[in-house]
């Protein structure tokens, strides 16, 4: 029997960075259909698992991380997807939310063989996180509406090979059962 699980990516994030400009516009225009996921999880008692960049911080932990992203620059990006008490968190230091984290063995002992990605960014964490789900064996969605990105062309490339090379299903978030 399928399993899904909602991995919620880098949403926890200061944008104190580079690229922070051109991302916060798709953020905000994702919100809706990210929080309306993270709802719908929670209702089904779907895992929901936060894979997020620790920002160099190592001896960070989810709450460290929390309260870091919501004293930056967008705070208001950062309140509605909160962890609950029920979230799992992984907390990871390059694009991959499974390059050496226990991501992948968190998701086997829950029994998960559906992968839904949400979160940033779609060109970059979203691509590599949906490749290394594909080759673990995960049947991996990708909400094209619920992940934002820096570059419109390159986030739809990346849908693009996400569908084609990892036989990825992109839909509307609302589309989505867990």
């Amino acid at each position: 029997m399928a399993r899904s699980a909602l991995l919620v990516i880098d949403m926890l994030n200061t944008y104190e960075h580079e690229d922070a400009d051109l991302l916060v516009p798709s953020v905000k225009e994702a919100m809706p259909a990210i929080t309306d996921l993270l709802r719908r999880a929670r209702e089904a008692g779907a895992p929901v698992v936060y894979a997020n960049d620790n920002f160099g911080q190592w001896r960070s932990h989810h709450g460290e991380i929390l309260d870091m992203a919501l004293a930056g620059r967008h705070p208001e990006l950062v309140d509605p997807v909160r962890p609950d008490e029920d979230a799992l968190f992984v907390v990871k230091a390059r694009h991959s939310a499974f390059y050496e984290t226990p991501l992948g063995y968190l998701l086997q002992s829950l029994d998960v063989t559906d992968l839904v990605l949400t979160g940033q960014v779609t060109e970059q964490c979203v691509l590599y996180s949906a490749l290394d789900a594909h080759i673990r064996h995960l049947r991996v969605t990708v909400p094209r509406d619920a992940v934002a990105h820096i570059h419109e062309d390159l986030a739809e490339a990346a849908l693009r090979m996400i569908e084609r090379n990892m036989n990825g299903r992109i839909e509307d978030a609302a589309d989505i059962t867990f």
